[in-house]
């Protein structure tokens, strides 16, 4: 899931500074689990908000919503019209979630209330790490289900490097070292022959940004022969691919 955190009150409230009417608008999944941007957040930001602005006699009308996916087109049209009715929208979502509701909702303002961390897994209770980069081309089936260029402080593909002591990281001495974690579960599992696989260097130079993934029930048939390629080629993110 994407993990995101809230901005600094002192940071939203600037960005509120000006304006009138409010929609604090929540967002129902990651940010909902990490408990950053779900309703109860919502409620709870809605709250301090209107609090502050008594407190220094500042008139404000805020309203507060949550829709299940802010990434998700059919459900930011729910909220259309609502949102019309005020100046700005506040917005509790991934930065993603954040753009779309943006492009959707234009001319209409849409402010960040979170900082967008990482992808990641709950690893206990109130605790969120990342396990993904989204680099485009995994190769998890190679390093026994851990991901070298996330866990790894150099995002290397062939082994530690020469730092590395004790089964500890050279750039952080409390932290394990991914390659040391990778040959241990291989060992485990029987396949310790998968260390000897030689991994080519990610291809950075060629991504297109932002990319863009097309289902392939849904790319045009003939007639639409570049355009079918153009959308496979930002599948894949490679040249060539």
């Amino acid at each position: 899931m994407i993990v995101a955190e809230r901005k600094p009150f002192t940071e939203i409230k600037e960005m509120l500074s000006g304006y009138r009417k409010i929609l604090i608008l929540g967002c129902g999944t990651c940010v909902s689990v990490c408990m950053a941007g779900g309703e109860k957040e919502t409620e709870i930001l809605a709250s301090q908000i209107r609090m502050a602005f008594e407190k220094e006699n500042r008139e404000i009308e805020i309203k507060e919503a949550t829709i299940q996916r802010q990434c998700d087109r059919e459900f930011i049209e729910t909220i259309r019209k609502m949102a019309g009715e005020y100046e700005a929208v506040l917005s509790l979502a991934c930065g993603a979630g954040v753009q779309f509701v943006a492009e959707l909702l234009a001319p209409l303002l849409i402010l960040p209330g979170l900082n967008t961390r990482f992808i990641g897994v709950a690893e206990a209770e109130g605790v969120w790490s990342e396990r993904c980069r989204a680099c485009g081309d995994c190769v998890l089936s190679e390093t026994a289900g851990i991901c070298p260029v996330t866990i790894c402080a150099k995002s290397l593909l062939n082994g530690p490097c020469g730092g590395t002591r004790d089964g500890k990281c050279e750039v952080d001495k409390d932290k394990d070292c991914a390659w040391t974690l990778i040959y241990r579960r291989l060992q485990e599992g029987g396949k310790l022959e998968k260390m000897r696989k030689i991994h080519p260097p990610k291809k950075h130079g060629v991504r297109i940004y932002p990319q863009r993934q097309v289902n392939e029930a849904y790319k045009k048939d003939e007639g639409q022969g570049s355009k079918v390629k153009n959308d496979k080629f930002l599948v894949d993110g490679w040249l060539g691919g």
